[in-house]
């Protein structure tokens, strides 16, 4: 709530709105050197909630499953069926299964942070984990690939059949930025962004209804009404988010594998 205040308004009292510098929190503790700030807390407490879901729900599997193991397993076989089999197949999609598991889930509880009391930030609103899992999903997609085909995955990538030879001095440099250069970095931004500006959006929305209603006052209270409301509705909107963008994350990189093992390569 200090936090909140602060954003709110200035040392005259005028409205502060959102900066950037909150996604580059102040240094909380420090642990045998390693230095531990508001975001990397909020990444710890979401791998322990995700750890802890999947360990109680999964410990004591019963053939008539009770509700939380059906939670659990509705999740699970919604990665397996809609993401993993839907684009490999059943052999490849049992292959990959555990890779994409692991991002849906990873990015879901990081997303969805940014929406809970307390926290109030995403755990993907700052580079280094989208970063990492573009990095896991691109190696990857080219280990899928190289297994596949180990001669002539390279050689498909940037030089497709069917193309007329002298366009490949046109095609391949576009292939190439396309295929291994953007994949990752649009994998990265898509994630980003999208946390960064709900993020932004949210502090936004209640700093300012903070600010109409406790410093500005009078009148000014309707429009604190006003933004409290637009606040509340885009907080189930990044719900949404939070939830479509793990599963495009999830979704691309199965598209990205099932290119690498596709027959023609």
């Amino acid at each position: 709530m200090n936090l909140l205040v602060q954003a709110a308004s200035s040392e005259d009292g005028s409205f502060q709105g959102p900066s950037i510098n909150e996604f580059f929190p102040p240094t909380l503790f420090t642990i045998g050197g390693l230095e531990f700030n508001r975001i990397i807390v909020v990444r710890l407490l979401a791998t322990i909630a995700l750890l802890l879901i999947f360990w109680l729900g999964t410990r004591r599997m019963k053939l008539i499953p009770g509700r939380f193991q059906s939670v659990v397993e509705m999740g699970l076989d919604f990665v397996r069926v809609n993401i993993a089999e839907d684009l490999l197949g059943k052999k490849d999609g049992r292959r990959f299964l555990p890779l994409l598991t692991t991002i849906f889930f990873m990015v879901l509880f990081f997303n969805i942070t940014g929406i809970i009391p307390f926290l109030n930030i995403a755990g993907t609103s700052v580079i280094a984990v989208p970063l990492l899992l573009a990095i896991v999903a691109y190696v990857t997609f080219i280990y899928a690939g190289i297994k596949k085909s180990p001669a002539n995955f390279f050689k498909n990538a940037l030089f497709p059949p069917g193309v007329p030879w002298f366009l490949y001095i046109i095609v391949t440099p576009i292939e190439f930025v396309s295929t291994f250069i953007l994949r990752p970095i649009t994998l990265t931004l898509r994630l980003l962004m999208n946390m960064v500006v709900g993020h932004l959006l949210l502090v936004l929305f209640f700093t300012a209804t903070w600010f109409f209603f406790f410093t500005a006052g009078g009148w000014w209270s309707l429009f604190g009404i006003g933004t409290f409301a637009f606040g509340f509705v885009f907080t189930l909107f990044e719900i949404l988010v939070a939830v479509l963008q793990a599963y495009v994350f999830a979704l691309l990189t199965a598209v990205y594998i099932q290119l690498a093992v596709a027959e023609e390569h």
